[in-house]
């Protein structure tokens, strides 16, 4: 049986909200955390003062979105096409997406199907590397 998904949200800092994810994201739960991020990046346009028809990088508030991974558990393909499409949303409203605290499960998902790169700015590490306490891998 899966996991719940639960999502917690806090503001760490003035530009940042993190999105604390517990349980599996799957088919079930993907549209949950997809409408969340959609929330909060929507809310950190309204607190900058920006208009739909602002351009990226325009935004005063909101500047980083966090997903807290450490509770994640099952992460399946609706869950990353929704991890993709809060990329590209948060992407066009000129805030970063940070991926912390990755299970070794999602790293070698995102690992897979080539989306490592693309979801957290890093490069996949060779066989073996170690990651570090925000999630990021060296070798």
């Amino acid at each position: 049986m899966a996991d719940p998904l639960t999502l917690t949200t806090t503001s760490p800092g003035p530009h940042a909200v993190s999105i604390g994810v517990r349980g599996d994201l799957d088919h079930a739960t993907a549209d949950e955390l997809l409408e969340a991020a959609t929330a909060v990046l929507a809310a950190g346009r309204a607190d900058s003062g920006e208009s739909a028809d602002s351009g990226p990088g325009d935004a005063t508030g909101l500047r980083d979105l966090r997903l807290d991974c450490s509770g994640l558990g099952l992460c399946d393909s609706s869950g990353l096409a929704a991890l993709l499409v809060i990329r590209r949303r948060a992407g066009a409203a000129g805030v970063r997406l940070h991926l912390d605290h990755r299970g070794t499960g999602l790293d070698r998902l995102l690992d897979l199907t080539g989306t490592l790169e693309h979801l957290t700015g890093e490069p996949a590490s060779p066989p073996g590397g170690t990651r570090d306490a925000e999630g990021a891998r060296s070798g």
